[in-house]
């Protein structure tokens, strides 16, 4: 491009023209205005391309457009200037120009780095869109998978960068392996809790979005993000938990969010009164249960007679119906609501705690006994008058 403008500028004399009279001012004017169409010209053509991307259901399409934007906006716009830059180094120094060479090649890498950064970013967020996929792949797969290829790419670039500053790749990586022995022993808490990270991943014992909750620590919520070091957990209270991925190695961890069904298991008692009303009430609410449409059929139903307790006879509850919190409350609402309508059918009650106290037949209250002292004491006066 130089070497045109060059011919150019030849052809139009511009050397003999009065205004300056420096011909490169011209060519680095000529260089930034058309950059600027240059710009113009690409923004247009990637709206164009948007708007027809938008129109299909194909991931891949709208991806590239997204992560090639701004990344094209910035080579334009960093060639125009290095080119410019150029023009005027050759006029100043020639050793400046070897340097913008050189700059220009480590920007034309770190930029297709960055453009390929982009576009692993937007496919990964399409492979989790359902607008994209009639069956979305699981987030924390897609997010393992795109971060180790993230890496790789940076690691690459970098590779690549130092190799064009006229290092060597090789002893560059021959010296990583021996500062990775030393890095290794200062840094094991981050290994453990990578390799624990690592472990997430493959084992997958939950993912992004599962209620997740460890009987060995305090750790109970919404598991939010899945990090190389760390995973984020929201808890019930909405107070952030950050967790060390070295930790789920060491402890046992409930997934309730991968239940197939919840239980319902419930103890209800009578009055000994009603002991006689026991066995049509578990009749009837063992009718009740199989009848019901959100309790699963195929799971074990029972309801039993089971205890005699200090002051009721209790039977028992025990079936399985939706795994969906909210609703598992709902349908248990409902059943014990219709129980205790069965009971109240029947003629009987709920028993509550009770005490009886028994009192000996010669035992008196103090003010009975008062009563009859001053009785007793009204006939003796009056028996002693009567004599007199």
């Amino acid at each position: 491009m130089i070497e045109t403008i060059d011919e150019l500028t030849a052809k139009l004399n511009l050397d003999q023209m009065p205004i300056i009279g420096e011909a490169w001012i011209y060519q680095v004017f000529a260089v930034v205005m058309s950059a600027l169409v240059a710009a113009y010209v690409v923004k247009r053509v990637l709206d164009h391309l948007e708007r027809r991307a938008e129109r299909t259901n194909n991931m891949w399409d709208d991806a590239l457009v997204y992560a090639a934007r701004r990344p094209a906006w910035v080579l334009i716009w960093s060639m125009g200037l290095m080119w410019a830059a150029r023009i005027t180094a050759n006029q100043m120094d020639e050793g400046l120009a070897d340097v913008l060479d050189q700059v220009q090649r480590i920007l034309l890498i770190a930029l297709l780095c960055w453009f390929i950064l982009r576009l692993m970013k937007e496919i990964e967020q399409r492979l989790v869109d359902p607008r994209y996929r009639a069956k979305p792949v699981d987030q924390t797969t897609v997010s393992a998978i795109g971060k180790l290829l993230r890496a790789s790419v940076i690691i690459t670039a970098a590779l690549v960068v130092l190799q064009s500053l006229g290092y060597s790749v090789s002893g560059v990586l021959a010296f990583g392996g021996i500062g990775g022995i030393a890095v290794g022993f200062a840094a094991k808490d981050l290994l453990a809790n990578f390799f624990g990270g690592l472990m997430v991943y493959l084992d997958r014992p939950f993912a992004v979005g599962d209620w997740v909750r460890s009987p060995d620590r305090d750790i109970e919520g919404t598991v939010e993000h899945i990090g190389w070091r760390l995973t984020r957990i929201r808890t019930f209270d909405k107070r952030p938990i950050y967790v060390p991925n070295a930790i789920f190695n060491n402890i046992v961890v409930q997934n309730p969010s991968r239940m197939s069904h919840r239980r319902i298991y419930e103890h209800l008692g009578i009055r000994y009164s009603d002991i006689g009303h026991m066995e049509p009430i578990v009749h009837k609410v063992r009718e009740m249960l199989k009848a019901h449409d959100d309790i699963d059929q195929n799971q074990t139903l029972m309801v039993f007679f089971d205890r005699c307790a200090p002051s009721s006879v209790d039977f028992f509850i025990y079936c399985f119906t939706t795994p969906v919190w909210a609703e598992y409350h709902r349908v248990k609402e409902d059943i014990l609501l219709k129980v205790l309508a069965i009971i109240e059918d029947h003629e009987a009650q709920v028993a509550f705690p009770t005490s009886t106290l028994h009192l000996p037949d010669p035992l008196a209250l103090r003010g009975e006994f008062q009563s009859a002292e001053s009785g007793k004491q009204v006939a003796n006066e009056s028996h002693e008058r009567s004599n007199a």
